[in-house]
């Protein structure tokens, strides 16, 4: 499913135009988004909760010279799922 099929999907359900459906799911992704930024957690009781992990600095390799490089600390966003989402995949 891509972004307009949700859209669709969720303007189907919540009886409302594609348009406003669009505003709603981009305000809501972007509302997650700054959270994460700010290093706070996004939890959705029932579908799971949005997080920043975090990824210490490392050494990898260059695929192509085979040369030891340094890779920086990092952010990165991550999800895990709450146990109604895990129940009806399942």
């Amino acid at each position: 499913m891509n972004k307009s099929e949700l859209i669709e999907q969720i303007a189907k359900g919540a009886g409302v135009s594609k348009a406003s459906a669009g505003r709603a799911l981009d305000a809501a992704t972007s509302a997650i988004a700054k959270a994460l930024k700010k290093g706070e957690t996004v939890t959705l009781i029932g579908f799971g909760t949005f997080y920043v992990g975090k990824r210490a600095a490392r050494n990898g390799r260059n695929p192509r010279t085979g040369e030891t490089i340094k890779i920086k600390a990092a952010n990165s966003p991550k999800f895990r799922a709450g146990k109604a989402l895990k129940d009806a995949v399942n």
